[in-house]
């Protein structure tokens, strides 16, 4: 039973980390460009967000499967099959918690004022310097609120999992899949503690991500 839970962990974990590497460094960038495309860049990013997940899935399949361009390319490069694989899980968990780690890091960025970092620029602060003595200082709670938000994402992922890593015990099937197969098969008593668990898991999470919300400590006056 326990199983399911540390492949979820696991899929969680790493998914969270490539997704706020790139959520954060994308919404560093859309937040500090001036570039007409970046509300289409925007629109692109959130799009999983909105997305069924069954058609996300599908669209992983098209491009990661074994006649997709990307599939077909990992398996001749580096013998890399990511179809029905722990690996496979985590690329469809890192797309659809993408936006959620991204969306907050943006507004995180976009909120600081301007003129703090232009006062770091006057007192001779190189730019990586401004970003780690400034701009991630003011907004690491809103950074962190959408990596935790990432993290509930990716571990309760059911649709595009199952699309591209199917079903199987022990390998891909990760416990919000588990809870699914248990009710299939009629083990209720299964199904409400893997249920129970993943439910107290993301409500402690998502509590901590609500308190880590920059808005709501300034209007608490913390």
């Amino acid at each position: 039973m326990l199983t399911p839970l540390w492949l979820s962990l696991k899929v969680a974990f790493w998914a969270t980390l490539i997704a706020s590497v790139l959520g954060v460094g994308l919404g560093l960038y859309l937040a500090k460009s001036r570039l007409w495309l970046r509300n289409v860049l925007d629109t692109l990013c959130t799009l999983p967000m909105v997305l069924p997940p069954t058609v996300l899935g599908y669209y992983l399949l098209v491009v990661f499967g074994s006649q997709g361009a990307m599939g077909r390319w990992l398996k001749d490069s580096f013998d890399i099959n990511l179809i029905f694989s722990l690996a496979g899980a985590t690329v469809a968990a890192t797309v659809v918690s993408f936006p959620l780690v991204f969306k907050p890091a943006r507004a995180a960025f976009e909120s600081i004022d301007p003129e703090l970092e232009q006062a770091a620029r006057v007192l001779g602060v190189r730019e990586w310097g401004i970003l780690l003595r400034v701009s991630l200082p003011l907004a690491w709670r809103g950074i962190m609120a959408g990596i935790m938000l990432g993290f509930v994402r990716a571990l309760g992922e059911f649709g595009a999992t199952l699309m591209i890593a199917g079903s199987i015990p022990g390998k891909t099937q990760t416990l919000s899949i588990a809870i699914y197969e248990a009710v299939q098969a009629g083990r209720d008593g299964v199904a409400n503690i893997l249920a129970l668990v993943i439910s107290v898991v993301c409500i402690g999470l998502l509590l901590l991500a609500t308190w880590l919300t920059p808005g709501r400590r300034r209007a608490r006056g913390e």
